[in-house]
């Protein structure tokens, strides 16, 4: 099954640099495509994130944090200064029949109109999904300051983690296991539900913005059955490299991917600190991969048509 390219009329003036990764010399390790820093619920921040990734010999990486691609600029100047390549990347959350799914994109125009102002919609929602778990731990006598989870998080894509680090910081809960046993886990008491898009428009958000859209993690998604159905409607890739990933799965998803005719991906999934160990350098992409992966990112082009710079 060959995969179409999504091509335009015209390319916004250097909007695309940032996603033309060099391939560096001296044999890197792989490229980790999947990363979240401190613009989303990741700890690093971009010159934190290139040190350690020097540290462990990768020749790329992308950063894709949840519904912000406030990350990329300082990254890519962070890569850029340490000699490593860069794509610039995001992760949606999406459903599909009542399943949930998460779509990683990769090597679009970061200023694109239409991508920002989705985003915008997604990180106002995100906002109030705080204001709401704050309210229902305070309904259960928990005393969290909902001022308190934004200066935390300090970004505009704020989570769940941000909720449990906050209860965290005011003593209100001994660790971050407990605070999501107790309060934020699905169905407990303090849980409130994800905004989802489709994929269709999470899909089509993202070829419009010139990227292409891996599904994230399907060994834990659990959605073997509907992929062929998303290969139809546009899907680019699979992670099949990821750190809940067994052996099996990977082999697995790897021979998926080349049967559908689909690109190959991979990464750490790292949030800094705030798991525990950083997950950096321990699953990456080898780089014959990330380079078929590099050559389909510079066919991808923004696609033409109302908002569209250029």
């Amino acid at each position: 099954m060959k995969r179409p390219a999504h091509h335009a009329a015209a390319d916004p003036a250097g909007a695309r640099k940032l996603l033309l990764p060099p391939t560096p010399s001296g044999g890197p390790a792989g490229a980790d495509l999947h990363i979240h820093t401190r613009y989303s619920d990741g700890t690093y921040t971009p010159e934190q994130l290139v040190a350690a990734a020097v540290g462990h010999r990768l020749g790329a990486l992308a950063v894709t944090d949840h519904d912000t691609v406030e990350g990329c600029t300082p990254t890519a100047a962070a890569c850029a200064a340490a000699g490593l390549g860069f794509v610039p990347g995001v992760e949606l959350t999406a459903e599909e029949g009542n399943r949930e799914l998460h779509i990683l994109g990769y090597g679009f125009d970061p200023a694109h109109p239409r991508l920002l102002e989705r985003m915008t919609l997604f990180q106002n929602v995100r906002q109030q999904r705080i204001h709401e778990m704050v309210a229902r731990l305070n309904r259960l006598h928990v005393p969290l300051q909902v001022d308190a989870v934004f200066a935390l998080a300090n970004c505009r894509a704020p989570g769940r983690p941000h909720v449990a680090r906050a209860l965290v910081a005011a003593g209100l809960c001994g660790s971050l296991d407990e605070a999501f046993e107790r309060f934020l886990k699905k169905h407990r008491p303090a849980w409130v539900p994800k905004f989802k898009i489709s994929v269709a428009e999470a899909l089509a958000l993202l070829h419009t913005a010139g990227g292409l859209a891996v599904l994230a993690h399907p060994g834990l998604s659990r959605v073997d059955d509907l992929i062929p159905a998303l290969v139809e409607a546009g899907l680019d890739g699979l992670e099949c490299f990821h750190v809940k990933h067994n052996a099996a799965q990977t082999r697995h998803y790897l021979q998926l991917a080349a049967r559908l005719d689909l690109l190959v991906s991979g990464g750490s999934d790292c949030h800094g600190l705030s798991k525990g160990q950083p997950l950096l350098g321990t699953v990456l992409l080898p780089w014959e991969h990330f380079q078929q992966f590099q050559a389909r990112l510079h066919q991808a082009t923004p696609a033409s048509g109302p908002g569209c710079s250029g």
